[in-house]
């Protein structure tokens, strides 16, 4: 009885570690990161708090892209929003919270960070830094890929066509690491590309059409997506509008709080500086000078 159990558990943990969609590519870059990871922390000294963190940032991302959930992503809307909650928000924020940046660059051989150096220098290689962290580029399409996607019609055809369903995933998680490296950024600005106090403000803008649009997701009455209908849901108990209001729930609730959080850590990032002297209060904050008689 014991064996049979274990055995129908192996059995199980293997269908859902199998990928729907096996991608070279993904297992690759997966491989890669961690390897660059892993070599860099032999150079760094990298706390266990920032190895963990990276790890189960890293483990969220491979367990909602090259598993069998995306399986059920396709299928139900409420779990194709918890795999966007995971590589939109959480699983980017946490690998961002380590700060894994210059830890990799010194997993790279010799020569590659000597040529990296170089690029950085070079006018293609300013204007690539320059764009990848624009303080207002960079929050625009962190929240235009979260609403591009809630569309109908383009849900509808990323659902359909693999090409564009993999686009979706992986505009979601690139916008998501560039925006959560802006915000978690514990520099001075300059050198950091985004004001500490814009740090701040940032989540509270963005998550603002995010709460908007899960709150009227949760509560229309009638099915927005057809499309899961169409590709059979996973789970036939549950109905389109009930899919619908958890999917709109999960957007509203807990993309909300990994936002906050990221208020949190901003907000810790401007206490510190301004107890070094590196950074003063927004003018809207300071106390106005008292008028001349």
């Amino acid at each position: 009885m014991i064996s049979s159990l274990q055995n129908e558990t192996v059995e199980t943990i293997i269908d859902w570690a199998t990928p729907w969609e096996p991608s070279p590519t993904l297992l690759t870059l997966f491989i890669i990161g961690i390897f660059l990871f892993v070599r860099g922390c032999r150079v760094h000294h990298v706390n266990a708090q920032r190895r963990w963190l990276f790890f189960i940032g890293v483990i969220m991302l491979y367990i909602c892209l090259h598993t069998r959930v995306d399986y059920y992503a396709e299928r139900m809307f409420f779990i194709h929003r918890i795999q966007h909650l995971f590589l939109h928000h959480l699983a980017p924020f946490l690998v961002m919270l380590s700060y894994p940046g210059q830890v990799m660059r010194a997993g790279l051989p010799l020569s590659w960070r000597h040529r990296l150096r170089r690029f950085n220098q070079t006018a293609l290689g300013q204007t690539c830094i320059r764009w990848c962290t624009h303080p207002i580029l960079i929050p625009f399409l962190f929240i235009f890929f979260v609403i591009i996607w809630l569309l109908p019609t383009p849900q509808f055809y990323s659902m359909i066509d693999w090409r564009l369903y993999r686009f979706m995933n992986w505009s979601v998680v690139i916008s998501g690491f560039m925006y959560w490296n802006l915000i978690l950024d514990r520099r001075p600005y300059p050198p950091a590309a985004m004001n500490p106090w814009g740090r701040v403000i940032s989540p509270l803008i963005t998550m603002t059409p995010q709460i908007a649009a899960g709150a009227y997701i949760a509560f229309t009455n009638h099915d927005l997506y057809p499309i899961f209908d169409l590709c059979g849901r996973a789970i036939p108990s549950i109905t389109a509008v009930q899919d619908q209001a958890m999917g709109g729930l999960i957007m509203w609730v807990p993309a909300g709080l990994v936002e906050t959080m990221g208020i949190v850590f901003a907000l810790r990032t401007v206490l510190r500086l301004s107890a070094q002297g590196k950074v003063s209060a927004p003018r809207w904050l300071q106390p106005k000078a008292p008028a001349a008689p």
